[in-house]
């Protein structure tokens, strides 16, 4: 499988030159001539942690072809990445037992990971319904100012005959589509289409890199 970018910590610098700490240089200096050594800087304040929302299709469609261990592997690296960023992560998961808060947002441990592959699989595709507790689980991340930017990763094959409306409160949106492009399948594109109205990142999981 290939991997999906690294997710680096943000910082915040604003595009501005550091501010000197001018007491701290003062009392480096002493009593000589203030050269370049001597200087002192304010500490960058890092940036709010980033949420990264999973929304990740469990539903029977995902089962074939070996679909749903590969959106499991894409979702396990998600939260291990995130965790080496610093960031915070959720996981939901919708399939023939509704829609499934595995993790609930919150900083991302590597142990996480494991959770995503325990989670099973079949039956019908809630996604709008999925994608409401996300829109609610994103608005309450956005009142109690817990994190910075929000991103929602959709990972499904798009075998639902629902017409999701675009999902709210989420600073930037992938979806990932798992649909099947074997030798001999026929994809339907749904995934695409639904990137194209919301407009959201549109990835095919066999090339995120």
């Amino acid at each position: 499988m290939q991997t999906l970018p690294p997710l680096k910590p943000a910082v915040k610098t604003g595009g501005k030159s550091p501010t000197i700490a001018w007491l701290r240089t003062l009392l480096t200096k002493g009593p000589r001539a203030l050269q370049r050594e001597h200087l002192r800087y304010q500490p960058q304040a890092l940036a709010a942690p980033r949420l990264h929302l999973i929304v990740m299709d469990t539903s029977g469609s995902m089962r074939q072809g070996g679909r749903l261990a590969l959106a499991k592997g894409h979702a396990a690296r998600l939260i291990e990445q995130a965790a080496r960023a610093g960031d915070h992560v959720g996981l939901l998961c919708f399939g023939g037992s509704g829609v499934q808060l595995v993790l609930p947002p919150g900083p991302a441990r590597a142990a996480g990971a494991a959770r995503v592959r325990q989670c099973g699989g079949g039956g019908g595709t809630p996604l709008r319904q999925a994608l409401a507790v996300a829109n609610t689980l994103l608005a309450y991340a956005r009142r109690c100012n817990s994190t910075g930017p929000a991103w929602l990763w959709l990972l499904t094959d798009g075998r639902t005959l629902e017409q999701p409306a675009a999902p709210k409160g989420a600073d930037h949106a992938v979806v990932l589509d798992f649909d099947d492009r074997s030798p001999g399948s026929r994809a339907i594109g749904r995934c695409a289409g639904w990137a194209a109205r919301w407009g959201a990142e549109y990835r095919l999981a066999s090339t995120a890199e």
